[in-house]
């Protein structure tokens, strides 16, 4: 069978679009959860990376998020003119920057505690489905990640 470029080529063929259209769709059901708490959905995720570990560096933060550093650097200013987080360089090696939560930062966490619950109510999948969609989602991330 020759192939087609334009049955490839059309929207409903394209992997792309509906990981892209779920991944807007369900980026914004965080919106009215976070926008009491000053944050975007980005802010939000590094804030998240934070909780679990203070004290880490950018490029950590990076690497956990899939972000490049153009990328992360204005939200770090933003979070840090909101007062949730420090920078310090590095004892050990002056060219790294270590990101830590002020006490703000830490408060925060428990203001936004309730969002995780809040968005797997949002979320209309059985929680076997998402679970699915979750591991799927991550082993396209791991196939890809040399890519990156």
């Amino acid at each position: 069978m020759e192939y087609d470029y334009r049955e490839a080529m059309k929207l409903k063929n394209q992997l792309c679009f509906p990981l892209y259209a779920a991944a807007r769709a369900v980026t914004s059901l965080y919106t009215p959860y976070l926008k009491p708490l000053g944050l975007t959905y980005t802010q939000y995720i590094v804030m998240l990376v934070l909780w679990e570990e203070d004290g880490i560096t950018v490029g950590e933060i990076c690497k956990r998020l899939l972000l490049d550093s153009g990328t992360l650097s204005p939200l770090l200013k933003k979070l840090k003119t909101l007062g949730y987080i420090e920078k310090k360089h590095s004892e050990d090696d002056e060219r790294a920057v270590l990101i830590y939560l002020t006490d703000e930062g830490r408060a925060l966490q428990e203001r936004a505690k309730d969002i995780p619950v809040q968005i797997g109510q949002c979320v209309k999948l059985e929680p076997d489905m998402a679970q699915q969609l979750y591991v799927l989602l991550y082993k396209l991330l791991d196939a890809n990640k040399n890519d990156r």
